[in-house]
């Protein structure tokens, strides 16, 4: 980064410039990037404004070292997200990045899983595995499904496109998201099957009445239901990560529901002029009935229950499935994580519909602690965004693959044939 390239606003003074860089040092963008932090923090106290700038570009040349240079290159997920950081902009990547607040729901996720441990079964043949699960009378290899996720074109120009097709290739569930940036039409030839349509109703009814019969003319056989962004939420690192990054991002992006909408092509030909926020913070169980009855033959799940009482509740009113998930961190700040709000929500649907979740997944054995725990199958968000952002379809297929070899080899480490073994037996309070 030279002079040339400076921000007039951070060059007025050194306090401006050093708010700035510790604004870096505290930020998780940079949490995964391999720099001493430490030293960051220190740094951007130097009383030469000059220091600033020079320790941001050791950061540029620090978060080129060590990226893989193909997706085969990668050991595990993690490997990704340091190139999709590099690649993308800087608002682009706080988007994928943000939690809610100061994220601590989001990093709630992760730590979640290790209040769980595995218990090794020994002296089993394990030679042959059987990861399959069925749902809703079709069989999937993989419990692992492709959590819907917005706007992929800002990471990849194939975007959804690219993961419907990486999805065909290795035979994962999919759930487009609501605010795609390709149409369902053409995720569905994509991936050569229709997948599950997830929806944000936006507050007019009209509208999401319309994009539920065109997700069912276009064959899908399940509804996704978003419930869980109805209070609204505060992307704190998003809004940062936006400050930092010095295009016009006013080209593509305008205020309020229609301007965010226009660009999806799930909108197009709907008046959004009334609507005002892209969830519905008036919906009740009512409101999901008469949202039902409009394409009576899909299946309907309801993605974004944490509580026993809400799951009972899902069962009263028939939804057919229910999706854990605070939306990868993104939506209230409970700070409490998916895989911890999982055994509640198992025991109070008691085997009568399927219970799905998402949040956080990295590894095999956070997949393996969910399905001992209940979950009939398992999403991934960010993940596959990195792939996607580094290397395209490609990238998202390595994902995909890691995350299968790492559940088939977790399968084998706790002496379990197929998925049907697995059980609460399997898993212990830490």
């Amino acid at each position: 980064m030279d002079d040339a390239s400076r921000d007039p606003q951070l060059d007025t003074g050194g306090g401006t410039r050093r708010r700035f860089l510790r604004f870096l040092a505290a930020s998780p963008l940079l949490a995964t990037a391999g720099i001493d932090l430490a030293a960051l923090e220190r740094l951007t106290s130097a009383h030469d404004p000059d220091d600033g700038w020079r320790l941001l570009h050791e950061v540029e040349r620090a978060a080129q070292q060590g990226l893989i240079g193909a997706p085969g290159d990668a050991l595990s997920v993690f490997d990704f997200e340091p190139v999709a950081r590099a690649k993308l902009p800087a608002a682009h990547f706080g988007y994928m990045a943000s939690g809610v607040d100061d994220d601590a729901t989001l990093r709630a996720n992760r730590e979640g899983f290790s209040r769980f441990a595995l218990r090794a079964r020994r002296l089993v043949n394990v030679r042959e595995v059987d990861s399959s699960m069925t749902m809703f009378g079709v069989r999937y290899d993989t419990p692992i499904f492709v959590c819907p996720t917005g706007s992929q074109k800002m990471h990849d120009p194939d975007g959804d496109v690219a993961t419907a097709r990486a999805a065909k290739a290795l035979g994962h569930l999919m759930m487009l998201s609501g605010v795609a940036t390709s149409s369902v039409e053409e995720v569905n030839a994509a991936r050569g099957t229709p997948v599950w349509y997830q929806l944000y109703p936006t507050d007019v009814d009209a509208v999401a009445h319309a994009i539920v019969r065109r997700a069912s003319k276009a064959g899908c056989p399940v509804l996704v239901l978003t419930v869980d962004l109805n209070g609204g939420r505060n992307t704190e690192t998003q809004l940062r990560a936006g400050r930092v990054d010095q295009r016009d991002c006013t080209r593509c992006h305008t205020p309020g529901v229609a301007g965010y909408v226009r660009r999806k092509p799930m909108f197009d030909g709907l008046d959004v002029s009334n609507a005002t926020d892209l969830g519905n913070p008036s919906m009740d169980w009512a409101w999901v009935r008469r949202c039902r009855a409009v394409a009576p033959q899909m299946k309907l799940v309801l993605k974004g229950l944490v509580t026993r009482e809400d799951a009972e509740l899902a069962v009263a009113n028939g939804a057919d499935a229910i999706v854990v998930s605070n939306h990868g961190g993104r939506a209230e700040d409970s700070g409490r994580s998916t895989i911890e709000s999982l055994p509640e929500v198992v025991g109070a649907v008691r085997g009568r519909i399927p219970v799905l979740i998402d949040g956080g997944f990295r590894r095999g054995s956070d997949m393996l602690k969910a399905l001992a725990l209940g979950a009939t199958a398992v999403g991934i968000g960010r993940p596959y965004l990195w792939g996607l952002a580094a290397f395209g379809q490609p990238g998202v297929e390595a994902v995909l693959t890691l995350m299968q070899r790492e559940l088939h080899l977790g399968m084998r480490q706790m002496g379990v044939q197929s998925l049907r073994q697995l059980g609460r037996q399997f898993v212990v309070p830490r």
